[in-house]
């Protein structure tokens, strides 16, 4: 299982980069092979402020639809386009191309409240 020690998790199997103020968002590659094939990425939030834990979007497998929560609190300032002509580059690149939101953080002090890559390997038994 692929966990990257350079980002943070949040329990509900998303994770985040940060690069300044700005964080790209995307899912595990344990929630996308719990999920399977994606099939569609939705995100209507684009140009909204959300708390941290907000729905931000949703993503559609073959089987499931799963909503998406902001692990950080910001303003989502742009989606990744890509998905919608690929979804399943969320499958097939969980932490490259396959991101799903930047957001202009409001709060980087939550940073410190998400897993590290040990906490989450944990978390999902790995």
């Amino acid at each position: 299982m692929n966990i990257p020690t350079n980002l943070k998790y949040s329990k509900d199997h998303e994770w985040i980069a940060m690069n300044g103020e700005i964080a790209t968002v995307g899912i595990t590659e344990f929630a996308q092979k719990e999920l399977g094939d994606i099939v569609y990425v939705e995100v209507e939030t684009l140009d909204q402020t959300l708390d941290k834990d907000e729905v931000f979007g949703t993503v559609e497998a073959v089987k499931t639809v799963s909503d998406l929560f902001l692990p950080m609190a910001g303003e989502i300032i742009e989606f990744n386009e890509d998905l919608e002509r690929d979804p399943e580059l969320v499958n097939t690149d969980p932490y490259g191309k396959g991101w799903m939101v930047k957001v202009k953080v409001s709060d980087a002090s939550q940073w410190d409240e998400l897993l590290d890559s040990d906490a989450y390997a944990k978390l999902i038994g790995a």
